[in-house]
């Protein structure tokens, strides 16, 4: 029997083989693959180059470098984290953010650029602010005048009303301006203006020109006879004598000429029917509504005139009750015959007080929205007679004590 000699079979023909074989290839591939390849820095943090559409004509683009890498703006994140070494953009509308490189052309500006608008608030230094106030803004000829004003009373006018003449003897000329301002007003303009701002002009007005009539008749001195018979030494009623009061003591407004006395009876009296007025004007007397430190002006009129309402009948010489006699006595100026009938308009009653005659059954109601409650109720509940009290003619000075 014969044996045939079989040959052993070839090495790497099996399964095993080939798969050593494959994986062998794939290791080279990929090795070859990354040793070819660059390492890259962290997609974190990406080159910005500024939008072709925004960028200014003529202007030079500039080229990438540390400090201008700014984090790449990714979709629906809100506010990307800045890398290490980016610079934070500053978002400006309608401006490119790259500055330009040195010695690089000057942007052209483009033709639709809109200003950057102004800050609410910023007022100019010439300007009023616009606060919410009673009757609006200032009008512009309070704005020029009243500092003017302000100054001349706030420095010469104490917390009682009364005015320094001695000192203000030589600011007449600072007086005489103010008045040509009131001399110089257009007529035009004034008609636009409210009700409020046409009754602080002429108060305003008044006031200064009363002022002007005592300094330049400073100081006040009676004459010998009358300081030792009858009047004391500062009694205005000697320059009263000498340049007939208010029924001769002229004013320029709006171009047209006034008397004291006309401004009383033409404006307050008849146009305006606002009685509190007459404890607003200047009568330059001790008995007199005090004179406020301050210019009048319609934004706060009516604070203003319930405040020296209320300052003057706080004041003896205008009001005060003898619970003993039962007598209510009230100043000179509430008589009937004088500014009296000038509240019947707006405050007389058929209510209350109905036993008194109509002018002084409309001063006793005004009273009583400006006195205490006790007041008040003696007023209306019990019985009494009215007297007057005497004018003190003395001057309103705090220059020299009062004799």
């Amino acid at each position: 029997m014969a044996f045939v000699k079989q040959k052993p079979a070839s090495k790497g023909t099996g399964p095993l083989d080939f798969i050593c074989a494959l994986t062998f290839l794939t290791w080279v591939t990929v090795s070859f693959f990354i040793i070819g390849c660059r390492p890259v820095e962290s997609s974190s943090a990406e080159i910005i180059r500024t939008e072709p559409d925004i960028i200014p004509p003529g202007a030079v683009e500039p080229l990438p470098t540390p400090n201008n890498i700014e984090p790449a703006v990714k979709p629906d994140v809100t506010e990307p984290v800045p890398q290490a070494g980016a610079v934070e953009p500053v978002v400006e509308p309608n401006v490119a953010a790259a500055p330009p490189e040195p010695n690089a052309p000057a942007p052209i500006a483009e033709p639709n650029l809109v200003a950057p608008a102004a800050e609410p608030n910023v007022v100019p230094p010439h300007a009023e602010p616009n606060a919410a106030e009673p009757n609006g803004p200032k009008s512009p000829a309070e704005v020029r005048f009243h500092d003017k004003y302000a100054g001349i009373l706030g420095g010469f006018v104490n917390n009682k009303g009364l005015v320094d003449y001695q000192t203000l003897k030589r600011y007449r000329l600072e007086l005489k301006t103010l008045l040509d301002h009131f001399a110089g007003l257009d007529p035009n303009a004034y008609n636009l203006w409210p009700k409020q701002d046409k009754i602080a002009c002429w108060i305003n007005a008044y006031n200064i020109r009363m002022l002007k009539v005592i300094v330049d008749n400073y100081p006040i001195q009676s004459s010998r006879l009358g300081r030792l018979f009858w009047w004391p030494p500062s009694d205005i009623r000697y320059i009263n004598k000498d340049i007939g009061g208010i029924e001769k003591q002229k004013m320029m407004v709006m171009n047209e000429e006034f008397t004291l006395a006309a401004v009383e009876k033409r404006l307050f009296q008849r146009d305006f029917d606002e009685p509190r007025v007459f404890f607003a004007l200047c009568r330059a007397t001790l008995d007199s509504p005090p004179l406020r430190s301050e210019p009048y002006c319609g934004r706060k009129l009516q604070e203003q005139l319930d405040d020296q309402a209320r300052k003057f009948l706080s004041s003896p010489h205008a009001f005060r009750i003898d619970r003993a006699t039962k007598e209510v006595r009230l100043s000179a100026l509430l008589q009937p015959n004088e500014y009296g009938k000038e509240f019947v308009n707006k405050y007389n009653t058929d209510k209350k007080f109905k036993e008194q005659p109509p002018a002084i059954r409309a001063i006793l109601n005004f009273i009583t929205r400006y006195i205490s409650e006790q007041d008040k109720s003696f007023l209306e509940t019990e019985l009494y007679s009215i007297k007057y009290l005497k004018y003190d003619w003395r001057l309103n000075d705090s220059s020299t004590p009062q004799q």
